[in-house]
């Protein structure tokens, strides 16, 4: 694991990164996206309309409310062209605000990423490898894992890694080692590339996933659906989706 305190470039606005990877336009409207519901579903950036009015109420309240600023989290991480307000951007401002340290498949833990995927099915098929290993890492009797499943909209150039000769690495796509995906991710993303399309790893389908760096790349975000994996004390053996009868 990187040293969170390193310093690194900042990404940079230089569109030479299409000469380097191969690059794609994406047009998935919508992508879908799965976290779990102990994150809000409605925040700061989809209560405010404006940067100004951000700026007012986070100053009115951050400093008493320790609530706000967990919520909002740090946005330093999000340059100020890329910020976003109003309703269906508070998912979305989030994955880059709130960071995991223990890292992901294309960060090191030191800036965020939306991560989504191009249909239901690989996004929960994502989600639920993750969630039973956490649950695994805890030692957790058999329970039940509320979930919240997105909807979003993801346009855009991206840097693709869905075709054999792009991907040049193929420890990339490695099941549990995500140190050659990391060295990837931050290469693509200190260039300028907006995001990655890759394959997925999880879905035995063939399904497909988004790395966004920038928030660029994506809007109106929204819940489509209330989600239960459960854990059976060993492996996540099944998935719910709950509908309200009454």
């Amino acid at each position: 694991m990187i040293d969170p305190n390193t310093e690194f470039p900042a990404p940079s606005n230089d569109p030479a990164w299409r000469s380097r990877w191969d690059v794609a336009t994406i047009d998935w409207t919508p992508a879908y996206r799965v976290i779990p519901t102990r994150f809000p579903a409605v925040n700061l950036f989809d209560r405010v309309a404006s940067p100004d009015d951000f700026d007012a109420l986070y100053a009115l309240e951050a400093m008493t409310n320790d609530r706000l600023r967990t919520e909002v989290g740090e946005l330093d991480l999000v340059p100020h062209d890329e910020r976003r307000f109003g309703p269906g951007w508070g998912p979305i401002m989030a994955a880059f605000t709130h960071l995991n340290p223990l890292g992901s498949r294309f960060s090191d833990g030191t800036y965020g990423v939306f991560y989504c995927a191009m249909s239901r099915a690989t996004a929960i098929a994502e989600t639920r490898y993750h969630t039973g290993n956490f649950l695994a890492a805890t030692h957790e009797a058999p329970t039940r894992q509320q979930m919240r499943l997105y909807t979003v909209i993801a346009q855009g150039d991206v840097m693709d890694l869905r075709g054999d000769a792009a991907l040049r690495d193929p420890d990339v796509l490695s099941p549990t080692d995500y140190l050659a995906g990391q060295r990837t991710g931050r290469a693509a993303r200190t260039a300028g590339a907006p995001g990655i399309a890759y394959p997925s790893v999880r879905d035995a389908q063939g399904g497909e996933c988004l790395a966004a760096f920038k928030t660029t790349l994506l809007r109106d975000c929204r819940h489509a659906a209330y989600l239960e994996y459960n854990w059976n004390g060993n492996t996540v053996d099944m998935v719910f989706e709950l509908n309200q009868v009454g």
